[in-house]
This record gives C-alpha cells, sequence and structure tokens, in this order.
C-alpha cells in the first residue's frame, strides 16, 4: 500500500510540474521561463523540477505533448458523440461542430499553437509530433463517422477523410481572424453562427437528400 501511494503522490506532482510549466511556457515563452518559475508555479523545490524532467528542453517538449494529447482527447471524445442512427443530421452536426470549436478556441489550445508556431525553428521536430498528431486523429475519428453515415444513406462521400479535412476547416478557418490568434474572446453567438455557415456548406456539398433542406 505504501509503495502504490508513492508511486502515485509522484505521478501527480509530475502532472503538477507538467501542468505549471505549460503554464509558465505559454505567459513567458521558452527562451524567458526559467526552471525557478516552474518550480515556483507547481509549488516545489527547483531540484525536484530537475529529478524529474532534467532540464528545461526535456521539460518543454514533455509539457507540449501532454498538452496536446488532453487536447486531442477532448476533441476525440466530442466525435464520439456522433453517431449514424441521428434522426436530424445537420443539428447533430451543429453540435458536434461547436463542442469541437469550443475544444479549438479554449486558452490552452490557443497558447499550444502559439508556442508551436513561436518555436518551430528551434524544435521543428516537436512540430509535427504534436501538431501532426492531434489534426491527423481527429480527421480520422470524424472520417471514421462520417463514412458509417455514408453506410446507411445520410452522407454521400468518395473520400471521408477529404470531407472530414473539409469539416474541420470550415470550422476553424474563420476563428484565427475573428479571434486575432486567440487574444480575443469570440462571443458565443459567433461561435454558433460560425458553425451553423460550417454545417450548411458541408451538408449542401454532402448531405443525402433527406437532409438537403
Amino acid at each position: 500500500m505504501d509503495g502504490r501511494r508513492t508511486s502515485r503522490g509522484r505521478i501527480d506532482k509530475r502532472q503538477s510540474i507538467l501542468d505549471a510549466a505549460f503554464t509558465v511556457f505559454a505567459r513567458e515563452g521558452y527562451g524567458k521561463a526559467c526552471v525557478d518559475s516552474i518550480a515556483s508555479e507547481a509549488g516545489v523545490a527547483k531540484p525536484t523540477v530537475y529529478n524529474h524532467f532534467g532540464g528545461k528542453e526535456v521539460l518543454f517538449r514533455e509539457a507540449m505533448c501532454v498538452t496536446a494529447e488532453q487536447a486531442t482527447a477532448k476533441s476525440l471524445a466530442v466525435v464520439a458523440r456522433l453517431g449514424s442512427d441521428v434522426d436530424d443530421l445537420p443539428h447533430a452536426l451543429q453540435d458536434v461542430g461547436y463542442r469541437l470549436l469550443l475544444c479549438y478556441s479554449s486558452d490552452e489550445a490557443w497558447a499550444l499553437r502559439r508556442l508551436l508556431h513561436a518555436e518551430i525553428s528551434r524544435f521543428p521536430d516537436l512540430f509535427e509530433k504534436v501538431w501532426g498528431n492531434g489534426p491527423s486523429q481527429l480527421s480520422e475519428a470524424l472520417a471514421d463517422r462520417f463514412a458509417r453515415l455514408a453506410l446507411v444513406g445520410r452522407l454521400r462521400l468518395d473520400d471521408p477523410v477529404r470531407a472530414a479535412e473539409q469539416f474541420v476547416a470550415l470550422l476553424t478557418g474563420p476563428m484565427e481572424g475573428r479571434s486575432v490568434l486567440g487574444t480575443r474572446a469570440v462571443p458565443d453567438e459567433e461561435l454558433r453562427a460560425t458553425v451553423a455557415a460550417a454545417v450548411e456548406t458541408f451538408t449542401r456539398a454532402f448531405a443525402a437528400c433527406r437532409d438537403d433542406n
């Protein structure tokens, strides 16, 4: 029991350090962030950070990867809501699209994207690992749901993966400008209007006859 408690405590402390690191990196950028600030944010001693991660570069990589994995998991959970037995397909797409846009527009998601772009020359491999993995998983999950909808005659698709990529692009494409790269809070009605426009365009292109109206 003591061994399990010790292991659980170590895992919790490690996660606390990763959460604190991402907060500090997002606030200060990689160059200005320091282990002292991260330790203070996490409420641990500086040597504890080094014991877990060894240094700032490893900590940055792991914090970015863990944050991206958590963001992807949230998006995949949203996609899982889209079943093939929906009665009102446009309504179902609007529900999923709105929830996906909330994931995309969260402060954490914007911070992750800004850090990736800012540090791409320093960590080119990290961009592909983090940015390439998450969107591809989302597209694959959406493509699977769209393929199921096509099988039951609700969508007309030649390429479910391309349709999934286009649906995501219709949702997220307008948001960089509307939010000024995440520095402006987009009102909920504006988010919903963006989703409605995306779903209308998508269903006009891909919906079967019963959903064309």
